[in-house]
């Protein structure tokens, strides 16, 4: 009969199971992933919705303000049956409605800079919220995922890269030197590590949403089209590109609408980089399908005038680069400014004068002879 050992023994599954649950934990509260990803959605977006609202600012009052068709009490009632709110249906007043305007756009700022980053992260998503809800049905996708994407943020840690909170913790830092810290309790020191891995498991968990939405927007996208008869014909980016509504420049719509085997493999093209989006993120191939997308949603913001929906999904796309390409952008363009000076011709120096020999001595200024010359060089009054 077996001993006691061998029946407490654990068998080999459950130290698979085990490993595989202490390398999930490690993963979710080891180190945060993606800071500089985060830094990026932080900068688009706060940079994308203050270019919205300064592009929107002459119209501000139509939209959202005591002069807009939808008012604060048609506001109320959609918001007791959707469940939505919003700070800018608190007064009808028009000094609130300008103050609560610029306190906006100085969130926005504020949010993209990275400045107290978790205050304003979270200012940043009430404003979003707000003017979102204050006038629903004049928004679109881009609005939509604006909005997904600053409810998410403010989970993660998108203020430790390329923000002014970055700046202030190396200053700090520096400041510091080799100052040694002043001794903790145990206690105190259990409760700063069980804090960070808080934080930790939130920002991992939040990009893990992010990444998730994106997916699922791309894939679910896909699909729609894949049951509709126009993108099974190729003849669906004809019709989009004949719509009046989608149409800032109809002459450039005319021409690419010309090109109908074009537009029928761009309509196959899209169709397929949708759905295969999901599955290729884990493979090199991401690289050039991210690529595609970005011409793609390049193409939809020039053809069919949706600039604010192309550049959250270009935004949204930078979520799966990895930090070392991040890591390396600033480096690549030191090296590029570098190089750009080495072939700047260097000041007071014209271009061509390493080939024309030395001009001038001490003798010259008394009208000595040059060497070699002829004439003599008149002499200083």
């Amino acid at each position: 009969m077996p001993n006691e050992a061998q029946k407490t023994a654990p068998s080999g599954a459950d130290r698979w199971l085990v490993e595989r649950i202490t390398a999930a934990w490690e993963l979710l509260t080891g180190r945060p992933v993606s800071l500089y990803a985060a830094s990026v959605l932080r900068i688009g977006y706060g940079l994308l919705y203050l270019i919205f609202l300064l592009r929107e600012f002459p119209h501000r009052d139509e939209i959202w303000g005591p002069g807009s068709p939808w008012t604060p009490g048609l506001a109320h009632q959609l918001f007791e049956q959707t469940g939505w709110n919003s700070v800018l249906t608190l007064s009808g007043s028009r000094a609130y409605f300008e103050l609560c305007y610029v306190l906006a756009l100085v969130t926005s700022a504020l949010f993209m800079l990275g400045w107290r980053t978790r205050v304003t992260s979270v200012l940043f998503a009430v404003v979003v919220t707000s003017f979102h809800a204050r006038s629903i049905f004049m928004t679109d996708g881009g609005d939509n995922l604006v909005l997904l994407m600053s409810l998410y943020l403010v989970l993660t840690a998108c203020g430790r890269r390329w923000s002014l909170d970055a700046r202030r913790d190396r200053l700090k830092a520096l400041r510091k030197g080799s100052t040694p810290e002043p001794p903790r309790s145990l206690f105190a020191r259990q409760l700063r590590e069980a804090r960070t891995a808080l934080v930790t498991a939130v920002h991992n968990c939040g990009m893990f949403v992010i990444a998730a939405q994106v997916c699922l927007l791309y894939g679910s996208a896909g699909l729609y089209k894949v049951q509709g008869p126009s993108w099974g014909s190729g003849t669906a980016l004809h019709y989009a590109l004949n719509l009046e509504l989608f149409r800032p420049w109809p002459a450039l719509s005319h021409f690419v609408d010309q090109y109908t085997l074009v537009i029928a493999i761009a309509g196959y093209m899209a169709v397929l980089l949708q759905v295969a989006f999901p599955f290729v993120l884990f493979s090199r191939l991401k690289y050039p399908v991210l690529t595609l997308l970005l011409g793609m949603h390049i193409g939809i913001a020039v053809l069919l005038g949706l600039p604010l929906f192309s550049g959250a999904m270009i935004i949204a796309d930078a979520v799966f680069l990895p930090d070392r390409f991040y890591a390396f952008l600033p480096r690549l363009c030191r090296r590029l400014l570098r190089r750009t000076d080495s072939r700047r011709p260097a000041p007071g120096r014209a271009e061509g004068s390493g080939t024309v020999p030395a001009q001038g001595g001490p003798g010259d200024a008394l009208g000595s002879e040059q060497p070699g010359s002829k004439h003599r060089v008149p002499q200083a009054p």
